[in-house]
């Protein structure tokens, strides 16, 4: 049997509970502190690798208490059905907007008629593409010095063309290696991922 790897996503206020509760479900605990990553083993084989929000972590720091600092954070979503940003700010969206561009989904038709969805495809997704462009301009280069990093979710490959743009790309040094996964972004999906901001992520190895 092999081990079974599933990653959660822990508020920093309950972040020393639940190193206490993996003590008490897998026996005595090592911990190995590092850089970008606290990792626990358990006695029974059990393995929890804590990334470490907004490395690095200090030598002389708590793991609990870097994880509490406030922060400001940008927030950038984009999938082929929208896209937002905006700024977080504890856990609580404090400016933020969305909008809609469709791009159509796959089709099955073959010969001229793929190649003319394919065409029409390419342009809503380069509008789509421009204009979440535009509103990350707008929602976070104004903030851009006060802010202590960038947290994208969405789809991987629009994210990288929108971060690609000329406008956008004052960004990328502030971008955290977390990608959140979201539905369609809209007002209230952006509220969310406020909030999961300053979540800490946990992957975390069963023993087989």
């Amino acid at each position: 049997m092999t081990a079974r790897t599933r990653r959660v996503e822990v508020p920093p206020e309950r972040l020393e509970a639940w190193v206490r509760g993996f003590a008490e479900r897998h026996g005595a605990v090592v911990t190995t502190r590092q850089p970008g990553t606290v990792h626990l083993a358990g006695a029974d084989g059990a393995v929890a690798a804590i990334d470490v929000p907004f490395p690095p972590l200090p030598e002389d720091a708590s793991l609990v208490g870097h994880a509490m600092r406030p922060r400001r954070v940008g927030l950038i979503l984009v999938r082929r059905g929208g896209f937002a940003a905006g700024i977080a700010e504890g856990g609580r969206l404090v400016t933020g907007r969305a909008g809609t561009r469709h791009v159509q989904g796959r089709s099955a038709a073959g010969g001229w008629s793929q190649q003319r969805f394919a065409r029409r495809r390419g342009r809503q997704t380069e509008q789509l593409v421009a204009a979440a462009t535009r509103l990350v301009v707008d929602q976070l280069l104004p903030e851009l010095a006060t802010l202590d990093g960038v947290l994208a979710g969405g789809d991987r490959l629009l994210l990288r063309r929108v971060l690609a743009a000329e406008g956008a790309v004052p960004l990328a040094p502030l971008l955290l290696d977390r990608r959140l996964e979201v539905p369609d972004p809209r007002r209230a999906v952006l509220e969310e991922a406020a909030a999961r901001a300053r979540f800490v992520v946990i992957e975390v190895s069963d023993p087989a």
